[in-house]
């Protein structure tokens, strides 16, 4: 059975992964801290003090382990996506069937239908986000990789 394509997570390099994975360590560990603060502090602290750290604590917690986790995974994931491509990919071609406006999101841009084609593949079709490019129209043939097994793709938008 074949999966759907899946287009690669945006490229990371090492030292940008460690710096993005030392931020969401550190987006973990406020929770904690007032975790530890509220039981090892001050014992002549009001009721209200003690149960408002914890609680702070708590909630600091779930949220900032939710997020750090959530971003430690996908530069994971951006790392994996890297090395099975540069590992299994063969070089393709993307041609532009369809553009449309992007207007979701902070960054306005340009949604390309692609078709994808190239040796040790089946043709498929899928989409991608990209910058506004005038470039960018039906007919137009872009570079992409695709890991074969799994028809993980990345496409140079140029």
């Amino acid at each position: 059975m074949t999966r759907a394509p899946r287009e690669a997570e945006a490229r990371i390099g090492p030292v940008g992964a460690l710096l993005c994975r030392l931020l969401f360590l550190a987006i973990c560990l406020p929770g904690p801290v007032l975790l530890v603060a509220a039981v090892a502090g001050n014992p002549q602290a009001s009721p209200e003090d003690f149960w408002g750290l914890v609680a702070g604590g708590v909630f600091l917690t779930i949220v900032g382990t939710g997020f750090g986790l959530f971003g430690w995974r996908l530069v994971t994931r951006s790392r994996r996506d890297a090395r099975q491509l540069a590992a299994a990919g063969v070089a393709a071609t993307a041609e532009i069937l369809t553009v449309a406006d992007h207007l979701g999101g902070e960054d306005p841009g340009l949604v390309l239908r692609l078709r994808i084609s190239g040796p040790g593949f089946a043709t498929f079709e899928a989409e991608t986000t990209c910058a506004d490019n005038p470039a960018h129209v039906p007919g137009a043939l872009l570079s992409a990789v695709v890991d074969p097994a799994d028809r993980l793709y990345r496409v140079t938008h140029g």
